[in-house]
Formats: structure tokens, C-alpha cells, sequence
């Protein structure tokens, strides 16, 4: 089923430092089924994060359109934008995002207090998650006794707890040592395999192996995409490693 559809996406900015506009994405088309793990992968100044800044509808393209669960998200007013984010997106940082004044479980919360939902329903919903992510023991600490690995989880869970339609990552695994990579992208292959869709941004390969499927953008196209099939993610990695060398032909 058709979840998330890009249709001629473009965006182009105008600053007063640069005397020309600048395009940074180029009719990008693409569509994401329910139930996929997509990555976009590309080197800096490819146009990934901007990407990413308009299905998150933190930016507004300069023509085309984004569809969600066949909704287009230009209907959406700025006055209605956070609580659409709230309502249908999930959202993993590199950077975490957790406010050090609150502690882990009010962390959490944060979303669906913000939604007002009833504090049965969050404590109903924390417990289908805590076991699963490891972090029953830290629901009482503050960010700032966490370690880089823990932080992440906190933000997966508090990505996955409101039940986004799709959860989007920016470089999620950028601030964490090999391990806790690892551990992160296993976590995403795991809720991914009971029906999360997820749409990662990145530059790492390994990252992108876990993936389903990779959309390679560069100079504000998406110029190439590979499907994993049956392949594990050791030979995934060669695939996605091969392309990104043809890329730099």
C-alpha cells in the first residue's frame, strides 16, 4: 500500500549572500510503501537533509507536491504543522533532542502530553516499549546520565510511542561508536519487521545495509536506488558500496 508519495519535488533557495538562486532538489519522484525501510543516501550538499526538512514539513517546496497516506501535505497550514508532525511522523535525530530539565519517562511523555492524551493510555503504551529497547532502568534518570546509546534509544522510543505513520531519521547513528550503531540499526530492522516504516537519511553504507532499499541522491536528483531482495546485509554492502564508486565516475 502507498504510504508516502514525492512527486516532481523541487526546492530552490534565494539569500542575500548568494546573488543567484541555488536548487537544491531537482524533480525528485519517488514512492514509499507501507512497511518499507528506505535509506537516502548522498555526501553532503546532495540534498538529503533538505529532503528529509520537507517530508518533516519543516520546509515548504518550491513546486511539487508530497503526498501522505494520499493527503498532500501543502494543505497543511503552518497553524496545523506541529500538531500533523506530532500526529503522523515520528522523528530520530542525530543530536537526540531530550531536555535535560526532564527525566527519561516525562522525555517520552513529551508527545503525548503535547496531544493530551490521558496518562493511563501513556503509562499503557510506555510498557509495550521499555522491555523491548532496554530502558525500564532508566526511566527515572535525567539525559545527562545517559550514555550516547541510551540517549538513542530514549529518542527511538519516543519516536515510535505516538505510532507515527512513518518515523524519519537524520544520520542516527552519526554520534554513536560502532557498537551502539549497531545496536541502533538492529532496533530499526526489528520494529521495521512489525510494520514501522521508516525513511533514514545518511552517508554511512553500513547504515544504509539494513536498509530495503536505497534512493542515491547527488546534486539534487535521485540518480539511482537498489533494492535488497534476497541478499543479506554483507552483500547489500557491496551493492550500495559499488554504486557509490560508479557515482563517482
Amino acid at each position: 500500500m502507498e504510504l508516502l508519495k514525492v512527486k516532481q519535488l523541487q526546492k530552490t533557495y534565494v539569500t542575500k549572500q548568494n546573488k543567484y538562486p541555488v536548487q537544491a532538489l531537482k524533480e525528485i519522484d519517488f514512492v514509499v510503501e507501507a512497511g518499507e525501510f528506505i535509506a537516502v543516501m548522498g555526501e553532503s550538499g546532495s540534498g538529503k537533509s533538505t529532503l528529509l526538512n520537507l517530508l518533516a514539513t519543516l520546509d515548504k517546496p518550491t513546486s511539487g507536491e508530497i503526498f501522505l497516506s494520499s493527503k498532500p501535505l501543502s494543505e497543511i497550514s503552518e497553524k496545523d504543522a506541529a500538531r500533523f508532525r506530532r500526529e503522523h511522523l515520528g522523528f530520530v535525530f542525530q543530536e537526540f533532542h531530550l531536555l535535560d530539565t526532564l527525566n527519561i519517562r516525562d522525555n517520552i511523555f513529551l508527545p503525548l502530553v503535547l496531544s493530551k492524551v490521558p496518562y493511563q493510555e501513556m503509562e499503557y503504551a510506555l510498557m509495550n516499549f521499555v522491555q523491548k529497547l532496554k530502558i525500564e532502568d532508566l526511566l527515572e534518570k535525567f539525559p545527562y546520565e545517559l550514555s550516547g546509546g541510551q540517549k538513542q534509544r530514549v529518542a527511538i522510543m519516543r519516536a515510535l510511542i505516538t505510532k507515527p505513520e512513518i518515523v524519519l531519521a537524520d544520520e542516527p547513528t552519526g554520534a554513536l561508536d560502532s557498537h551502539n550503531s549497531e545496536n541502533l540499526l538492529n532496533l530499526f530492522s526489528e520494529v521495521n519487521k512489525q510494520g514501522q516504516t521508516i525513511l533514514m537519511v545518511t552517508h554511512s553504507a553500513l547504515a544504509a545495509s539494513y536498509a530495503n532499499r536505497v534512493l542515491f541522491i547527488k546534486d539534487g536528483q535521485i540518480f539511482h536506488q537498489l533494492y535488497r531482495g534476497e541478499r543479506n546485509n554483507e552483500e547489500f554492502l557491496v551493492e550500495i558500496n559499488n554504486a557509490m564508486v560508479v557515482s563517482l565516475v
